[in-house]
């Protein structure tokens, strides 16, 4: 292993290297300005002006996610409740005369509230149709949203699904 010794003046200009060097360092640092350290009014308005457009673009799609998982529990509540009410129909020869009926006789475990208006309040179609020859009398045959509110993604009426 080979060491490199430096001896008399070689040592002493190499230490006073070294001090002028971190005094050269030293001087650097107490020669700026406060405002060199951070950042200019223009660079925080464009950093600004990013986040604003990045959180519109954010808010927008998180609407619209919300809207298209309204609009599937929507579509699924309204498959459970058809069904439960053709299996009740065909089942009991006579459709049911309120929803009740059906949580009653456990076709459905309980009423599902509208996803679009938030409430229990379903509009239920009372139609002459037979669902099958035996059906003695009539009850409700279909169900719809009791919501005013158009889907923005198929532009029908929710009451039409």
């Amino acid at each position: 292993m080979e060491r490199n010794i430096r001896t008399g003046s070689e040592a002493v200009r190499v230490v006073k290297m070294r001090i002028e060097n971190s005094k050269l360092v030293m001087r650097r640092r107490r020669g700026r300005r406060a405002g060199d350290f951070g950042f200019t009014l223009l660079e925080l308005m464009v950093v600004m002006a990013i986040i604003v457009i990045l959180m519109t673009i954010a808010t927008s799609r998180y609407e619209a996610t919300i809207t298209s998982a309204h609009e599937a529990k929507l579509k699924t509540d309204l498959a459970v409740l058809r069904k439960g009410i053709q299996d009740y129909t065909l089942d009991k020869e006579c459709g049911p005369s309120t929803l009740d009926d059906l949580v009653t006789e456990k076709y459905v475990s309980q009423i599902p509230a509208d996803p679009m208006t938030r409430a229990k309040d379903w509009v239920t179609v009372e139609d002459d149709i037979s669902l099958s020859p035996e059906q003695s009398c009539n009850g409700i045959s279909d169900i719809h949203s009791a919501s005013e509110g158009m889907s923005p993604l198929t532009n029908t009426a929710y009451s039409s699904w």
